[in-house]
C-alpha cells in the first residue's frame, strides 16, 4: 500500500511540473512577437528520493523555478548605443537645418553675392561716373546684406526651434522615470520570489531602453531587485521607489531653455540621447556658424569702410561709410554683426570710386574691388574664410549622417543578438511543448493505473 501511495505522489509531482512547463512554454509562444519579452525556461529538479531499508525509491520532479534567458552585458550595450544613436539622431537633424541655410549649390547663397558685390565694384572701375554702374554697387551691397541679415536670422531661427525640443524632451524623461520608479516599487516586493517579476523586469527594460534615447543614463542594480539610475554627469533620476523629476528654465541672459535638478543647472553636463544631441546644435554647433558668419560680416564691413574713407565721392567730397558701422557689444566680440549688416548710403553718387577727388577717377573703386583677395578675416580672404565655414558645417553634418548611420547598424546587430539570446523560437517551443505534454499524459496514464491498483487493492483487502 505504501508503494501505491508513492507512485500516486510521483505521478502527481510529475503532472503539477509538467503543467507549469506548459504554461510556461504556452507563455513564450504568446509573447513571441511582443517588443523586449525575454524567453522564459523552466528549471525541473529531481525530488529527495525515498530510502526503504536498502532500496533507494526516486520521488518524482519539482519545477523549481521559471527563469528568464537575458545577457545582463548585451542589455547594457543596447542602452548604450542607443544613447549614441539617439544622440545622433538630434545632432544630425539639427545640422541638417543649418546646412540648408548656407545652400551654396543652387548660387542663392553669400558666397554668390559676395562675388557679385566685387564685380559690381570691379564693373563701376571701367566707367565711374556711370549712375547705373554706380547703384549696380548699391544694389549689389544691399543684396549682400539681405544675404548677411538672411543667413543670422536662419541660424537664429534653428536654435529656438531646437530650443523648443528641450522641454519637451524634458517632459517624456520625467515621463518615463517615473513609470521606472512605479515598476521599481512592483519588483521589490517580489525579490525572494524573483522568477515571478520577470515580466515587470521585462517591462522596465523596455522603458530604460526609452530613456537611454532620451538622454545618457547609468543604471546600477540594487541588491532588492530595483535599479538606480542616474544621467552620465551623476545627477540622479531614479533612487529605487522614488524618482526625481528634471525642470527645464528659461536662463535670462541667453532667452534658452535650461535643465536643472533640483534648483541646480545641470545643462553643461547633459550628453547622450535626443536631449544631447539637441544641446550639442543648440549650444555648440549654432553658436560657432554664428560667431563666424558675424565675425566676416564685421570684418568685411570694417574693410570696405576703411577703404571707402580713402577715396572720394562723385563730387569729390571724402568717402564715408559703405556699410553702417558696427559697434561691438563687447571687446573683442563681433556678436549680431551679421544680423545688424546694412548698407549706410542710398545716392549713388555718394560711391567712393575716386582716388584723388576727381570723377573720371577709378583708383578707389578698383581698391574696393581688390578688397576680395586680401586676407581680411583671421588671415583668409572674406570669400575663402566663408567657403572654409561652410566646408566646416557641411562636414559635420556629412560626419553625423555617416556615424548615424554606423550607430543603427550596430544597434541592429545587438538587437538582433538579444533576440538570438532572449528571443522566443517558435520552432522550439512547439517541440517542448510536445515533451511536456507527452510527459504529462504519461504521468496521467501513471495516475490512473496506480489508483486502479489501489482501488483493486483495497476491494482484496475488503474481501
Amino acid at each position: 500500500m505504501g508503494s501505491l501511495f508513492g507512485a500516486l505522489g510521483t505521478a502527481l509531482s510529475s503532472l503539477i511540473a509538467n503543467e507549469g512547463a506548459m504554461q510556461v512554454t504556452a507563455n513564450n509562444i504568446a509573447n513571441a512577437n511582443t517588443p523586449g519579452y525575454s524567453r522564459q525556461q523552466v528549471n525541473l529538479t529531481e525530488n529527495a528520493p525515498l530510502v526503504i531499508g536498502s532500496l533507494v525509491l526516486g520521488s518524482g520532479v519539482s519545477l523549481d523555478s521559471v527563469q528568464s534567458v537575458r545577457d545582463q552585458v548585451l542589455e547594457l550595450q543596447i542602452q548604450q548605443q542607443l544613447q549614441d544613436q539617439g544622440h545622433l539622431n538630434a545632432f544630425a537633424g539639427g545640422m541638417n537645418q543649418v546646412q540648408a541655410l548656407f545652400n551654396e549649390t543652387q548660387g542663392t547663397g553669400l558666397q554668390s553675392v559676395l562675388s557679385k558685390f566685387f564685380a559690381s565694384l570691379q564693373s563701376l572701375s571701367t566707367d565711374p561716373t556711370n549712375l547705373t554702374l554706380r547703384q549696380g554697387v548699391l544694389d549689389a551691397g544691399q543684396n549682400l546684406a539681405d544675404e548677411f541679415n538672411s543667413e543670422a536670422s536662419g541660424l537664429q531661427q534653428a536654435q529656438r526651434g531646437l530650443d523648443q525640443a528641450v522641454p519637451q524632451t524634458v517632459g517624456q524623461i520625467n515621463q518615463l522615470t517615473s513609470q521606472i520608479a512605479a515598476v521599481n516599487a512592483q519588483i521589490a516586493p517580489l525579490q525572494p520570489a524573483a522568477q515571478t517579476a520577470s515580466a515587470l523586469v521585462d517591462q522596465r527594460n523596455q522603458l530604460i531602453q526609452q530613456l537611454s534615447n532620451l538622454v545618457g543614463v547609468s543604471v546600477i542594480n540594487a541588491n532588492d531587485g530595483t535599479v538606480t539610475l542616474t544621467t552620465t554627469g551623476g545627477t540622479a533620476l531614479v533612487v529605487g521607489q522614488q524618482s526625481f523629476a528634471l525642470q527645464s528654465q528659461v536662463d535670462p541672459s541667453s532667452g534658452l531653455q535650461h535643465v536643472l535638478a533640483q534648483g541646480t543647472d545641470i545643462t553643461s553636463t547633459l550628453t547622450g540621447g535626443e536631449l544631447g544631441g539637441t544641446l550639442q546644435a543648440r549650444d555648440q554647433a549654432i553658436p560657432a556658424a554664428q560667431a563666424q558668419l558675424d565675425n566676416l560680416a564685421a570684418s568685411l564691413g570694417n574693410a570696405v569702410n576703411a577703404q571707402s574713407a580713402a577715396g572720394f565721392d562723385l563730387s569729390g567730397k571724402p568717402g564715408g561709410n559703405f556699410f553702417v558701422p558696427f559697434v561691438q557689444p563687447s571687446p573683442g566680440s563681433n556678436a549680431g554683426a551679421a544680423a545688424q549688416f546694412a548698407v549706410a548710403i542710398t545716392d549713388p553718387s555718394q560711391v567712393a570710386a575716386s582716388s584723388d577727388g576727381t570723377a573720371g577717377s577709378n583708383g578707389n573703386a578698383l581698391a574696393l574691388a581688390a578688397l576680395q583677395n586680401k586676407p581680411l578675416v583671421d588671415g583668409q580672404t572674406v570669400t575663402g574664410y566663408y567657403a572654409s565655414m561652410v566646408g566646416s558645417i557641411g562636414s559635420q553634418a556629412a560626419n553625423a549622417l555617416s556615424q548615424q548611420q554606423a550607430e543603427q547598424l550596430v544597434v541592429q546587430q545587438l538587437q538582433n543578438q538579444r533576440a538570438s539570446v532572449s528571443g522566443v523560437s517558435l520552432d522550439e517551443e512547439a517541440a517542448n511543448l510536445v515533451q511536456f505534454q507527452n510527459a504529462y499524459a504519461a504521468a496521467a496514464r501513471v495516475f490512473s493505473v496506480v489508483d486502479q491498483l489501489t482501488q483493486t487493492a483495497i476491494s482484496l483487502g475488503a474481501s
